[in-house]
């Protein structure tokens, strides 16, 4: 599966999920480099999402970017299409979380498996 096509397939159950979402195109004249590719707000929880196939790399500047992300407060993560399910099941822990909580704070931890 090519980035484009697991990026469709992400989209879309964000779109299911009512979640709202950018799609962030860098590598422009007034763009920052470096930046997630969709930026999310899930119930108020900012998650930052890179998207990568399975085997694709992470520059060291993404994974700068995910770092700052994660230290102030946001959720930065790097998605793979061998996390997808995995990332579905968090997705409704993190909304139900939110609808018990009705804050942000602490949230289930996204299970990562670089």
């Amino acid at each position: 599966m090519t980035e484009a096509q697991f990026q469709t397939k992400v989209i879309k159950f964000l779109q299911e999920q009512g979640i709202w979402f950018v799609k962030y195109w860098g590598g422009g004249r007034y763009t920052r480099a470096g930046v997630p590719d969709l930026l999310c707000c899930i119930d108020g929880l900012f998650v930052a999402i890179e998207l990568k196939t399975n085997y694709g790399r992470v520059s060291k500047l993404q994974a700068y970017t995910i770092e700052q992300i994660n230290s102030s407060g946001g959720i930065g993560i790097v998605l793979r299409p061998k996390q997808f399910k995995a990332f579905k099941q968090w997705i409704k822990e993190v909304k139900e979380w939110q609808k018990r909580n009705q804050t942000v704070g602490q949230v289930p931890s996204f299970p990562t498996q670089e």
